[in-house]
């Protein structure tokens, strides 16, 4: 019996990467989580204070020796230079300290559906190579080109519009229709809770020494035009609001490869998950 527990290490404690920690500790795994700021963390986690702009800040990550790396940082801002700092420069920083770690299995990078700059008129799919058409989608396909250079196994987890808990943009949206987007394109999202799950299921997956694919796409099993989710989530809400219904635009996302590896999503859609919002949201007003 080798008694090395399993380590996964996750650079980025945000939303998503503190439900993603939670998760994994659930799931048996050790967790150690890197942040810039130390503020109100899970103090059930290990926590490194270090800045992934910062290279000498993240020295101290050479001795941590995970099994499992990702990298789910968000940047501070919309612009170039910020996404450069936050995903080409700081994975190529955070993957240059585990350049001796012979335990080193996976890298996961989390990026963005927004490397798919193109509309397409079927489903686009991981088969379909990403053409992006602002910096935004630039800057994350050079990040996760990255990934090519890696000695171990490593995959893109290419997420669609994430909502959940505290990601109330659509349900804020549907109150007023004056305030609804000008174009009714296509949209795509993925529950935080799921994509959390997902990348579970993945490192599970890692340990278990099943064969990954280098990119997956992840969003739930219905694309559908945006004012479709804003009429339901007026209608659920009372707020009713007549609106045209021809999609205009924007792209339709496949998570085929996703569903493949067997994960199974808790909100397919999105009636599933904005009811369970919804839902939430009474409980606490009442």
């Amino acid at each position: 019996m080798h008694n090395h527990f399993n380590t996964v290490l996750i650079v980025g404690l945000g939303d998503l990467g503190a439900e993603l920690a939670k998760r994994l500790q659930v799931a048996g795994l050790h967790v150690v989580g890197v942040r810039r700021s130390i503020s109100n963390a899970d103090n059930s986690i290990q926590v490194i204070n270090a800045d992934v702009t910062q290279p000498a800040s993240l020295n101290v990550l050479e001795n941590v020796k995970p099994d499992i790396v990702i990298y789910c940082v968000a940047a501070s801002g919309q612009s170039d230079a910020e996404y450069k700092a936050a995903y080409v420069d700081g994975l190529r920083n955070v993957l240059a300290t585990q350049h001796n770690n012979a335990q080193l299995k996976h890298v996961f990078f989390v990026s963005s559906t927004r490397v798919y700059g193109q509309e397409v008129d079927g489903l686009l799919d991981e088969s379909i190579p990403a053409i992006p058409a602002d910096f935004g989608g630039e800057r994350l396909l050079e990040a996760e080109g990255l990934l090519a250079g890696v000695q171990c196994g490593a995959s893109a987890l290419r997420l669609s519009g994430i909502y959940g808990p505290g990601r109330l943009r659509m349900i804020n949206l549907a109150k007023s229709a004056a305030s609804w987007p000008r174009q009714n394109s296509w949209s795509n999202r993925i529950h935080r809770d799921d994509a959390a799950a997902f990348m579970v299921f993945l490192c599970q997956q890692v340990l278990a020494k099943q064969p990954l694919h280098d990119c997956y796409i992840v969003t739930d099993s219905k694309p559908v035009p945006q004012y479709d989710v804003l009429s339901w989530i007026a209608e659920a809400t009372h707020n009713n609001q007549a609106a045209p219904l021809a999609p205009d635009g924007g792209k339709r996302l496949s998570n085929q490869r996703m569903l493949a590896t067997g994960f199974k999503l808790q909100y397919p859609d999105y009636q599933a998950g904005y009811g369970a919002l919804l839902a939430q949201l009474y409980t606490q007003v009442n």
